[in-house]
């Protein structure tokens, strides 16, 4: 039975792939209580991996698309967490977002936010959240983004 947030993807026309496995040497997610603990999740789309540097081979907007392709895997993620049941996010608590960039590239906020930006639009105020954003001369696999999560479930 789809619920309020698969409605919200739908209606987004955003279909969540199946979780991304692992890797290396980690899980996916811990859940902790009323607390969902999401590993990194690296810039991949249905082409594959998102690679990429800002500031040198890529631009702000294609990165920030990669961040959203992050958002998408960490909301597949949180599904299969749930047991399928996305209904039961009370709100992202906190995104840290990681940006393969140029030493002088200045713009990770504005790259984070294509992970920031979904998470409203897919979940309104409880998709809003505190976050970091910072900069990383290099990331797994030549990746341009990736970004961890903690979502408060039910």
């Amino acid at each position: 039975m789809a619920g309020k947030i698969d409605a919200r993807l739908a209606e987004l026309g955003i279909t969540l792939p199946d979780a991304p496995a692992p890797a290396a040497n980690y899980v996916p997610y811990v859940l902790a209580g009323d607390m969902l603990f999401i590993s990194g999740q690296i810039s991949a789309g249905p082409d594959g991996l998102i690679k990429g540097c800002l500031g040198g081979n890529m631009d702000v907007e294609g990165g920030a698309k990669a961040a959203r392709q992050c958002g998408i895997a960490i909301l597949a993620q949180a599904r299969a967490a749930l047991g399928g049941d996305l209904d039961r996010i009370v709100r992202v608590v906190k995104l840290g977002g990681f940006v393969n960039s140029t030493a002088d590239f200045t713009d990770q906020p504005k790259v984070i936010n294509g992970c920031s930006d979904l998470m409203v639009e897919v979940l309104g105020d409880a998709g809003r959240h505190a976050r970091a954003a910072v900069s990383t001369p290099s990331l797994p696999l030549g990746v341009a983004v990736e970004i961890d999560a903690v979502i408060q479930v039910r």
